[in-house]
Parts: structure tokens; C-alpha cells; sequence
């Protein structure tokens, strides 16, 4: 839903399919599922690309967009569980998939676990990522915790930012993959102009960067993305204490 944007719906419910429900479905049989929904309100599916969509490496993305594996491999593990994925489309009105994963038998035993402390702090952080909602999303957790974020949306505008004033920053959290300038550069340069600045790297799990790799480069913190609540907070305090 790039071009026009749109309504992403996510739902979760239990289903219990009949013998009626599966007639003439020879890869599907009764019970009691999970059903994960999600469905957008994008173009939708063309009928001709019907019996394609679950091949591997099939899609309709231009290149570096997409390599045709996502829903191949979603169908592979629905398979493998026991499941299936079954989609309903309409060119024009978006698409819905269905992924159906069997519910096992058995009891339910939810533990009582004390709730753990996030840990918070007051300093003034640097935040650099080129994803301008990731950026923003980052900013207000931190907030949350306490802390006073100025953003930058790429290495080059966040290393002169740290020029101007570099005392005025306790922390720098840069993401690694940016155009222009990769997040190891900006921490050596900024490192540069402050010795010792404590830096989190921020990358991808496909990322070639490693932990052993920053650290050797000097940086003091790393943390793969997603960026969790609790872990970040963590980890900003074991850099900074």
C-alpha cells in the first residue's frame, strides 16, 4: 500500500473446522486451529498470479524489493506444524491471508513472575536512524524513560550536530545501515572528536557487522533490531554506568 496507503488489519481467533468446512479440500482436515489474520486494503491480487504466489522466489516486486520467499517459506512452516495458509483477494479491494496452525491438547499453566524493574535515567542521547518512524518511535520511548533525545535522520547531519556542541550529548545510538554514511563511520569520527563517547551500534540480523567487530572499533554497546523496551534500557545503562 506504498503509492496510496491504507488499512493493515491483524486479527487472532480460535476456529473449529467441520468435515463440511474441508470438503473438496484435500490438503486441509477438521479440528481446532489458530487462525492468524492479516489483510490490507492494497490492489490486491490478479487471478492470473493466484496459482504462483506460494512458489519459491515468484514476485512481483522490482528488484531489491523483494526476493520471493515470504510467503513460501510462511506456507512451509504452517505445513510443517501441521497448518496451511489460504488467501481471499479482490483486485482493487486488497487481500486477506489466513494462516491456520492446529491447536495441540493440553492444559494452559500461566506462571505468576514478579514484574522486573525497567531501568531509567535523565541523560541528553543522540538517537541516528534514516527511518523517520523508527526514529520517532525511539524518541518517545526514551522520553518515557526519562532521557532528552535530539534525532538525526542520517550520519552526516548527526556528525555535524555533534560538532557544533560535542558536550552536550552523554550518549550516541546510531543505526548501522544508512545512505552515506554507515553507523561504525559516524562512531569512529564522532570517537575522533570525543575520545571515549559511549556509542550503541544498532543493526539487522543480517547485518555483517558484529558485536566482536564494533567493540573492537571501540563502540561500547550493541543492539540487534527491533529495538525492545526493556533490553534498550538495559543496555544504555550498562554503557553509561
Amino acid at each position: 500500500m506504498e503509492e496510496t496507503g491504507g488499512t493493515l488489519s491483524i486479527s487472532l481467533q480460535k476456529k473449529t473446522l467441520t468435515d463440511d468446512d474441508v470438503a473438496g479440500k484435500p490438503e486441509m482436515h477438521p479440528g481446532d486451529f489458530v487462525q492468524l489474520s492479516i489483510g490490507d486494503t492494497g490492489p490486491g491480487i490478479a487471478p492470473e498470479l493466484w496459482d504462483k504466489i506460494f512458489d519459491p522466489y515468484f514476485t512481483t516486486k522490482e528488484i531489491g524489493k523483494g526476493t520471493g520467499m515470504g510467503l513460501s517459506i510462511i506456507h512451509g512452516i504452517a505445513k510443517n506444524y501441521g497448518g496451511y495458509v489460504y488467501f481471499r483477494s479482490h483486485p482493487g479491494e486488497g487481500t486477506v491471508f489466513h494462516v491456520m496452525l492446529p491447536v495441540m491438547p493440553g492444559e494452559t499453566v500461566v506462571e505468576d513472575k514478579p514484574e522486573e524493574l525497567i531501568q531509567l535515567g535523565n541523560e541528553r542521547i543522540l538517537f541516528v536512524d534514516d527511518e523517520e518512524i523508527l526514529a520517532e518511535m525511539a524518541k518517545n520511548m526514551l522520553e518515557r524513560l526519562g532521557y532528552h533525545v535530539t534525532t538525526r535522520a542520517n550520519g552526516i547531519d548527526a556528525l555535524t550536530t555533534f560538532q557544533g556542541q560535542p558536550d552536550q550529548f552523554d550518549l550516541v545510538i546510531t543505526d548501522q545501515t544508512m545512505p552515506g554514511m554507515t553507523g561504525t563511520d559516524l562512531a569512529q569520527r564522532i570517537m575522533q572528536i570525543r575520545q571515549g563517547m559511549p556509542i550503541i551500534l544498532c543493526t539487522g540480523y543480517s547485518n555483517p557487522i558484529t558485536e566482536e567487530k564494533a567493540r573492537a572499533l571501540g563502540i561500547k554497546g550493541f543492539a540487534i533490531k527491533p529495538l525492545a523496551r526493556k533490553s534498550i534500557a538495559a543496555l544504555i545503562r550498562d554503557v553509561l554506568d
